[in-house]
């Protein structure tokens, strides 16, 4: 098993990554202004399991095929630039109106809880960090390092839900202005639009 001392430091790494701003925190922030701090933390809890994948993808020794082949780092990033570009024709096509902030139905949370999913498993950047960054706290004669990885993995994904779900309550204030001005709706999906696309452009700028 890791150290505790090594899991405090590593808890420390992960919230200064969190707060970082990045394509998955920006994500949050737009959504749950639009859409409502539930709406966020749905988004927020998506984005955590797609962490479950890049943590078995690094344990099972999955992620080195993505940091090995071309091919297979390209097919991924195209379909997470795909996606964000969905997203951002939804958004410069909505039109304004009620908001209904905190209530949406199970259909609106799974459409939600799947968003965050695909936004963080179709980046492959996660998938080459995580590869690159949980082995350095791993440490071969305390135990098995598949399990190591799993718990720096869970730990990560804590630091994440707390960075994350503050972005969304934060974000969750300004979604109550956007629902009494039509106006700034409008704005604001126009920015969320354009948000979208400046991640598929970075997406598919990304090097390995």
């Amino acid at each position: 098993m890791i150290s505790h001392e090594t899991l405090l430091s590593f808890f420390g790494v992960a919230l200064l990554l969190g707060i970082s701003p990045g394509p998955d925190n920006i994500f949050v922030l737009t959504q749950s202004a639009l859409r409502g701090r539930l709406a966020g933390i749905i988004v927020t809890l998506g984005l955590c399991t797609g962490l479950l994948v890049h943590t078995a993808a690094v344990a099972l020794g999955v992620a080195a095929i993505f940091q090995a082949s071309a091919l297979a780092f390209t097919l991924l990033k195209i379909t997470g630039a795909v996606y964000l570009l969905y997203l951002a024709w939804q958004a410069l096509r909505a039109a304004p109106g009620k908001l209904a902030l905190g209530q949406a139905s199970s259909l609106d949370g799974w459409q939600f809880y799947r968003r965050g999913i695909v936004m963080n498993v179709t980046n492959p950047k996660v998938s080459i960090f995580f590869l690159a960054f949980l082995p350095q706290f791993a440490n071969p004669q305390r135990g098995s390092l598949p399990l190591q990885i799993i718990e720096l993995g869970a730990v990560f994904m804590f630091a994440t839900l707390l960075v994350f779900g503050c972005v969304a309550l934060l974000a969750g204030a300004l979604g109550q202005w956007l629902e009494r001005s039509e106006r700034a709706q409008l704005i604001m999906n126009r920015v969320a639009g354009t948000v979208f696309i400046a991640l598929a452009a970075k997406l598919m700028l990304t090097e390995r």
